[in-house]
């Protein structure tokens, strides 16, 4: 006898799990719990098989029949209702887990342990605010030319054409990957070459004139601000290294009787170890940081919680504070270009110690070779010769073009 809506409602537990049955091998499993299962019993290939179809009763027994009676012409057409099932579950699985968001997720997890920390959380933040809102759950290998130009649209409908040739790149970068790992067949985006607003770069900006970096040094007498950030504004021109190694700067990597500061891989934009010479300046501002923060981790601690380095725009914030634009004339990274410009083409110091010193890769055949210990005796020589050269700007004296360094 057929089952009714009041009998499937009305269906109460029992000490022991029983069925109410429907026609053609559909019933209602009550169980002791009262949770109410729709199965399906069949045979197929002459094993008995049971197929699930759904809970009581978020699925009635009017669904319930209809998944009967598709099942039944899976079965006479000689498709196994469980084994599709499994298959289409499968298919989504694959789908979700071959998604350009979780591809591009996969890849940065691989990229994450040659990355500095700032340089991943800043390609993960391009993906989430640019891509992953529109292509993330889109299956990488369906991804065509057109789907990317629209994401990159949107990008310079913001006038943000420097981001769009970013993310394309970050786009085509993930592309490549899932091609080498049997996700997609091809990278979409070398078609897009053309097609973008080209970009007209802009370096970071930065001083290279004598007389107004002096200007700037006797600037800073005025800040006003915490003796933390006072000491990491005074040794940013000094040391030149990127904002972010400088206020990661920890007492364990200063080597004080070699008068070295050791930077570990970890820190570093690509992922190798760094030497930077200390001047005697610079020891005098690092020693006034003893008292503060010496019995800490990080030689310049964070305002508000002293276990972690001060905030990534504090140099600028004081740059700021001290009147001087940090959009149009120089910024604490500007001072890698003040330092290596003037080295070069004012105190006429060899062009590969200062790129030694800023930690560029070296190019040709020595490109993997370890910088870090080249030219370490001249470096030291030209450290000294730049902090003293710095003291001769502030105190606006005579400048002395120095013999040529080779």
């Amino acid at each position: 006898m057929p089952l009714t809506d009041t009998a499937c409602r009305n269906a109460k537990p029992d000490d022991k799990e029983y069925k109410l049955t429907d026609e053609r091998g559909l019933y209602l499993s009550v169980q002791p719990n009262g949770s109410k299962y729709w199965r399906l019993n069949y045979r197929f290939d002459g094993k008995q098989k049971t197929l699930a179809l759904g809970v009581y009763s978020d699925v009635g027994l009017k669904e319930a029949r209809e998944g009967r009676d598709a099942a039944k012409k899976m079965i006479a057409a000689g498709v196994d209702p469980s084994v599709e099932r499994k298959a289409r579950k499968l298919a989504r699985s694959m789908a979700v887990s071959n998604s350009f968001g979780a591809v591009s997720l996969e890849w940065l997890s691989k990229q994450e342990p040659k990355w500095s920390e700032g340089y991943f959380k800043k390609v993960k933040a391009r993906l989430k605010q640019n891509v992953w809102p529109w292509l993330g759950k889109s299956p990488i290998s369906e991804i065509k030319a057109k789907d990317v130009l629209e994401v990159l649209r949107k990008i310079e409908a913001r006038n943000a054409n420097d981001m769009a040739g970013r993310v394309r790149e970050t786009i085509g970068t993930v592309m490549r990957y899932a091609v080498a790992t049997g996700r997609a067949e091809y990278d979409p985006t070398p078609s897009l070459k053309g097609a973008l607003t080209p970009h007209v770069v802009k370096h970071m900006p930065s001083v290279t004139e004598p007389k107004r970096v002096g200007e700037i040094l006797r600037a800073f007498d005025a800040f006003s601000g915490t003796h933390t950030v006072r000491c990491a504004l005074l040794l940013a021109p000094l040391l030149f290294c990127r904002p972010g190694e400088l206020r990661q700067m920890k007492w364990s990597d200063l080597d004080i009787e070699e008068r070295k500061w050791y930077i570990p891989a970890l820190i570093m934009k690509k992922r190798r170890p760094h030497i930077v010479p200390l001047s005697r300046q610079a020891m005098t501002l690092i020693e006034e940081m003893r008292p503060v923060s010496g019995h800490l981790e990080y030689v310049f601690p964070g305002a508000r919680d002293p276990k972690r380095p001060m905030s990534d725009g504090a140099v600028n914030a004081a740059l700021r504070s001290l009147g001087i634009d940090t959009k149009e004339e120089l910024t604490g990274h500007g001072f890698r270009a003040m330092a290596r410009t003037i080295l070069v083409e004012k105190l006429n110091f060899n062009g590969e110690w200062a790129d030694a010193e800023l930690s560029h890769a070296k190019k040709g055949p020595l490109r993997g070779a370890y910088d870090r210990t080249i030219f370490m005796e001249q470096r030291v020589h030209m450290m000294q010769a730049w902090a003293d050269y710095l003291d001769d700007l502030k105190a606006g004296g005579q400048v002395i073009r120095l013999p040529l360094a080779s």
